[in-house]
């Protein structure tokens, strides 16, 4: 995402989810407890929003999405989105889901590690939004599902067809999506879905402990490898060693590079710039 700004002001009234930033690291936590933080069009275009705000201030060099109350996401909220959206007609809908597909992209596209944390449901869109961070931490509680054609439509929704088969493979995928079928998380570990299954109660934790480690260490190479993962899902082998070797270079006149040197040299614990 580009750091340059437009003509409007940053702003710190979120009002669809919390937001707190703590030396680097960033919590967005989905806020209706009550609705087990199922999303509406502003949670969408805030997420949408906060991810670009964030990516411009280069402040934040880790992210955590978490969820409050029993679970992480249940998805759409039905009365806000889904009983809305049979009243729309076929211009707007391609609106609304091209904007739930501008918030994968942002995740995917910042240029810092976004950390799920991840217990209770996390079904439809939340499966979804989990499954584009960079690390999934989930505690025994959590299930998977991914219930688009359950209610009819495509399992292909928010670029899940794309990324799922990347994550646990082809044949794993198309079990998810076209069955709808919830994944516990004994399973999603197995199959790899999880970056790492925690002792119960435990994924908030171990998604900060792993977010203050991210954040401490060498932003700019994190950035670059987070980029190069999304960018070469699609690129033949000459293309992708040509990108990491330009990336190499760069890095290679950076200032951590030459950080890491010195702290070698001299037996210290690097001092990471992020530059």
């Amino acid at each position: 995402m580009s750091p340059f700004p437009s003509s409007a002001s940053p702003t710190e009234d979120w009002r669809h989810l919390r937001l707190t930033v703590v030396d680097g690291v960033a919590t967005v936590t989905l806020a209706r407890p009550e609705k087990l933080n199922a999303l509406t069009f502003g949670a969408y275009a805030d997420l949408r929003d906060l991810l670009a705000e964030l990516s411009r201030e280069r402040s934040v060099r880790a992210l955590v999405l978490a969820g409050e109350g029993r679970g992480f996401c249940s998805g759409g909220d039905v009365d806000d989105i889904i009983g809305a959206t049979l009243s729309m007609n076929t211009a707007e809908l391609l609106d609304f889901n091209r904007m739930t597909g501008q918030v994968v992209r942002a995740i995917r596209e910042c240029p810092f590690p976004v950390i799920a944390a991840l217990h209770g449901v996390a079904a439809g869109a939340g499966a979804v939004l989990a499954l584009a961070a960079d690390f999934r931490i989930a505690d025994p509680s959590a299930r998977f599902a991914f219930l688009f054609t359950k209610v009819g439509l495509s399992g292909g929704d928010m670029g899940a067809a794309y990324l799922l088969p990347r994550v646990v493979g082809l044949g794993h995928a198309t079990r998810l999506l076209m069955l709808g079928d919830p994944v516990r998380a004994p399973e999603a570990e197995r199959i790899g879905l999880l970056s790492e299954l925690t002792d119960e109660g435990r994924a908030d934790e171990r998604a900060a402990e792993l977010a203050r480690r991210l954040a401490d260490g060498p932003a700019l190479a994190y950035a670059q490898t987070k980029a190069l993962l999304t960018a070469e899902l699609d690129m033949p082998l000459a293309a992708s060693v040509e990108m990491d070797a330009a990336t190499q270079a760069l890095l290679m006149n950076g200032e951590d590079y030459a950080e890491f040197h010195a702290a070698f040299t001299e037996k210290r614990p690097p001092k990471w710039q992020g530059r």
